[in-house]
């Protein structure tokens, strides 16, 4: 942490909470920064991904200041996760809303009167209401912080009328600094927050938009069900949400997946009040795996352990795509994300925004535009979404995407193919649809063809060795890469500028070849799902987490309250013995510890008896570090992101104890030194790569060259680790 932005007593005061109550003992990036403007009291705009510790941003200056911080939340279940979780952590807490009984609503009153809560959740209609605005004037406000604030702009995906009228909070409490926090928002939205909200000369924070730990894939699928139900058996018995563009689609695939004996449950507006709550209840309580909903089901949801998100259908922008897969892995452990999506889907969603209202449609299409563009791509997916935001991907490989990973097969000359169906669309007069021009260039008989002459045209015929629909496929492709536009009510194609740039030879279009029925796998080695599992126990995690879904039954509250996955898998991993061991897994804070730690302990002892394990295990390489954290763990110089990580590798500190370190996912932390290396020009691999293994990565470098990392590991017969291959293509690329 940079001592120039928050004062070391400051600073200090704020990692003593965190170890107190949530059990970290370092900042995540930008956090520093956003609770030093909090302490400050200087209004701010906070730009963080989902799972990169919003919450924390204000829940922890709240715990340090003297008196009341006062949060707006949109939705109720949103209010009672938060409430829960800290009262779990020993923080006093309470929500106003709906649900509450006017004797509840009186307590809460006279609590905040006698200075005992530290946070109270309210909703922006409540807090709007004369009386509890007179109300909150007479409380010592130590903070307020607006949760979801992208709906406060028009320009946001998520744009709620009521949260406008939040501008009067600087009007009634001028003294108070005022925080608004979201995941996804644009410079416009970021603009327009601050504005709408009247906020004086704000601090604008914003995190990067990459989330290494997710794996995305985006696959156009003729049957998407049964993708998606590979996936699911994949992760079967972990949480995960299947998103559906309409109510009908939800309820026909929760009922498809039910009789196939997995336990889901649809979600979406058309269901009764009491079915939505019992569904969402019993996602949250594990009595349920899977929720497949509409996008009305997430933002509420503040389950960590979601290891997978599917969409059955393209959504609407790319900023509920962030949002929505941004659900997976807020844990920071590995999580999927698979986007199927067929051409029908951005017709649906014209339909659809069509009857919204006029002055929005002009910005909704651009945004449906962009996504199409994002699905027809065949680049990073990391890469794509966080340069829609308006940031770069230091990392030349992401490591963590089908198009990184090589699971894409590209065709040969694509240029030359572009050429040849660019073509047909010229000499057709760029008068037809996709289906049409497809079925031309296969060389079909059909009788309109025949017809119209356009047998007798030169392009006829010309992909005859391929179908119609893999012909068809590729227009989509071009479509989404900008070198064919679709116009009119009929979607008739034309070709744009950049099109025309392709027909001069000019351009670098990409095309998938057809799809093949082969097996691929399931993700790179080295990179993901392994590597948060190392050292863990999976039989001890198993006992863990139904101890967990027990107590959390006990308790009337979600599981994930209790302890989160990468804290029962970090218990699982170390085993601790003893009270002050279990206060050395990361996330368990002394509260947590008061409360829970003798019975996971009992298990663990019990477990590791019967299986004849070891006790109190340390880390492979690491050093115990969670009470006495180094110095590097509080420095951002350079990208935040990357700053401790760097410090590490800058002192000869390897990879395996820069992972147990910084508690970050080992994908992660390879990035990161791909990052430094890329920053510092270092040409050498040899403190991190053996010399003989450096060397026969640069032959296989020689060999196929580094467009993608698959060949070379090809070429090494799978007997070098991705990571390792990374690390040395990183440092060839500054020779």
């Amino acid at each position: 942490m940079s001592a120039q932005l928050t004062p070391p007593a400051v600073e200090s005061q704020l990692l003593s909470a965190m170890r107190r109550y949530w059990g970290y003992d370092a900042f995540r990036p930008l956090q520093d920064r956003a609770m030093a403007a909090a302490m400050a009291g200087r209004d701010s705009v906070v730009v963080l991904p989902t799972g990169g510790g919003k919450s924390l941003c204000f829940q922890a200056p709240a715990v340090c200041r003297d008196g009341l911080a006062l949060v707006v939340s949109p939705l109720i279940s949103l209010m009672k996760d938060q409430v829960d979780a800290l009262r779990a952590c020993g923080v006093p807490a309470a929500a106003i809303n709906s649900t509450l009984t006017p004797g509840e609503r009186r307590v809460v009153a006279e609590q905040v009167r006698r200075g005992e809560l530290k946070l109270v959740y309210v909703a922006p209609e409540r807090l709007l209401a004369q009386r509890t605005l007179e109300f909150f004037k007479h409380a010592n406000l130590s903070l307020i912080a607006i949760d979801e604030a992208h709906c406060i702009s028009q320009w946001g995906h998520d744009f709620r009328p009521e949260y406008r009228g939040l501008r009067v909070l600087k009007q009634a409490f001028p003294n108070v600094g005022v925080h608004a926090y979201t995941a996804t928002a644009s410079k416009v939205v970021q603009s327009d927050i601050a504005e709408q909200l009247g906020l004086n000369d704000p601090q604008l924070l914003v995190g990067s938009f990459d989330r290494p730990n997710l794996v995305f894939r985006i696959r156009r699928a003729s049957n998407r069900f049964h993708e998606a139900v590979r996936l699911i058996d994949q992760r079967r018995g972990e949480a995960g949400i299947v998103y559906c563009i309409s109510r009908r689609e939800v309820d026909r695939t929760a009922e498809a997946l039910a009789a196939l004996g997995y336990r889901a449950v649809p979600y979406h507006a058309g269901l009764s009040d009491d079915e939505r709550h019992r569904h969402q209840d019993a996602f949250l309580e594990e009595r349920a795996d899977v929720v497949v909903a509409t996008v009305a089901f997430g933002m509420g949801i503040d389950k960590s352990n979601v290891r997978y998100v599917i969409h059955l259908g393209m959504p609407k922008s790319l900023e509920h795509y962030v949002q929505e897969s941004g659900r997976a892995g807020r844990d920071g452990l590995e999580a999927d994300c698979l986007l199927l999506y067929s051409g029908r889907d951005a017709m649906v969603w014209k339909t659809l925004i069509a009857k919204g209202e006029n002055a929005a449609q002009a910005g909704a299409l651009q945004s449906l535009a962009a996504m199409e563009r994002f699905c027809g791509s065949v680049a990073c997916r990391h890469r794509a979404i966080v340069s829609y935001f308006g940031q770069e991907l230091d990392a030349a490989n992401c490591g963590a995407c089908d198009v990184c990973l090589g699971e894409l097969d590209l065709v040969d000359e694509p240029l030359v193919l572009a050429q040849k169906i660019l073509s047909c669309v010229v000499r057709l007069e760029q008068r037809f649809g996709a289906d049409y021009t497809a079925k031309v260039l296969a060389g079909s008989t059909e009788a309109r063809i025949l017809e119209l002459g356009h047998d007798r045209l030169s392009t006829y015929g010309l992909l005859g060795a391929e179908s119609a629909s893999a012909i068809r496929e590729w227009i989509e492709q071009l479509a989404s890469q900008g070198y064919l536009a679709k116009n009119g009510e009929f979607n008739t194609l034309s070709v744009s500028e950049a099109g025309r740039s392709v027909l001069r030879g000019e351009g670098s279009p990409q095309l998938l070849k057809p799809a093949a029925a082969k097996s691929r796998q399931r993700r790179a080695p080295g990179i993901g799902e392994d590597d948060s599992w190392e050292g863990v126990d999976r039989g001890l995690f198993d006992v863990l987490r139904s101890l967990r879904t027990r107590l959390a039954g006990e308790r009337g509250v979600p599981p994930y309250v209790i302890f989160g996955d990468a804290a029962l898998r970090d218990m699982a991993r170390r085993r601790p013995s003893t009270q002050p061991a279990f206060l050395n897994v990361r996330g368990v804070g002394e509260h947590k510890r008061d409360q829970y730690g003798q019975q996971f302990v009992d298990a663990i002892l019990a477990y590791c008896a019967q299986h004849g394990l070891s006790v109190d295990v340390r880390p492979a390489n690491s050093s115990e570090f969670r009470h006495a954290p180094d110095e590097a763990l509080k420095r951002t110089r350079g990208p935040a992101a990357a700053a401790a990580a760097w410090d590490y590798f800058r002192s000869g500190v390897g990879v395996d104890e820069v992972v147990q370190r910084t508690s970050r996912a080992r994908s992660t932390v390879v990035g990161y030194l791909t990052q430094l290396i890329a920053q510092e020009q270092l040409a050498d691999p040899s403190p991190w790569i053996p010399p003989a293994t450096a060397r026969r990565i640069e032959e296989a470098v020689e060999a196929v060259g580094t467009a993608t990392l698959k060949p070379i590991f090809e070429y090494l017969e799978g007997e070098v680790p991705y990571e390792q291959i990374r690390i040395v293509v990183a440092c060839l690329a500054n020779r």
